[in-house]
């Protein structure tokens, strides 16, 4: 059988010729659309994201540390990754959303480089198809040169989220629910931690010397990572406090070593 097949016109009686070879096209999104459609899975990469603790043990002995397969970096062993799109997948979408897109500071200081903040922070104002948005970045504890360019990568990132890029990766649940023609299969599942809140949580956690077992119970999950996201604000919440008990009071008693008091003859 050829490439072409002849079957019945309806409204003529007659044939026509359809060329299965050339199977009509989808076109693919441009301009601000293209933004939001998802990064395929060779342009996702690995962060990892070690607690304190881990990142301590591999500084004191680096032989508790392994070559990971996922990211390529030396740390713990038990180090959760977070997916991400780097600076150049990032680069690339915006490249062929708009050949002429283009980011700047919103401030500079008195040698006209952008201004970085208290915080080490960077905010940026990014222009794509003649729309412009507001971002944010920092440089994630890096310093010198590294520092520069994590702070601009991490600002893009930020920005472009706003445009709906990568939206997938930032977010954990369902962006979009049920239209209303649209029949209600099961009960949706509750919306757990995002990446950036399942860090914080641990991070917090861990400051506190809560056990992790000890956390999860408390909150009926699974896992730090299955956290319920409607939790999540009490738990920071209670960790803070904990945190806040242990630190030693401002005026405490000076255990006995106390100066007596000046009495008048």
């Amino acid at each position: 059988m050829g490439a072409a097949l002849r079957a019945a016109n309806p409204q003529t009686g007659g044939n026509t010729m359809t060329d299965m070879s050339n199977p009509p096209k989808v076109e693919r999104p441009t301009g601000l659309a293209l933004l939001r459609e998802p990064f395929p899975a060779n342009q996702i990469s690995k962060l990892p994201k070690p607690t304190k603790a881990q990142t301590d043990k591999v500084k004191q002995d680096f032989k508790q540390g392994i070559r990971c397969h996922l990211c390529g970096a030396w740390h713990h062993k038990d180090v959760v990754h977070l997916d991400y799109v780097g600076h150049a997948a990032l680069t690339d979408r915006l490249l062929d959303c708009d050949p002429e897109w283009n980011w700047e500071p919103i401030a500079t200081d008195e040698r006209g480089l952008p201004l970085v903040d208290q915080n080490g922070g960077m905010w940026i104002k990014l222009t794509v198809c003649g729309v412009t948005r507001i971002g944010y970045g920092d440089a994630d504890g890096k310093t010198g040169g590294n520092a520069v360019k994590e702070r601009i990568g991490d600002a893009l990132r930020n920005a472009a989220m706003r445009f709906g890029a990568a939206l997938d990766l930032w977010h954990k649940g369902d962006l979009h629910g049920l239209e209303d023609d649209e029949p209600a299969a099961a009960p949706a599942l509750e919306r757990t931690v995002t990446p950036d809140e399942f860090v914080k949580l641990r991070d917090k956690m861990e400051a506190a010397g809560v056990e992790e077992a000890k956390l999860l119970n408390a909150y009926g999950a699974s896992s730090l990572q299955q956290f319920p996201a409607s939790k999540f604000a009490a738990a920071m919440k209670k960790l803070d406090a904990t945190i806040a008990a242990k630190k030693p009071q401002e005026n405490a008693d000076l255990d006995g070593d106390e100066i007596p008091q000046h009495e008048d003859a």
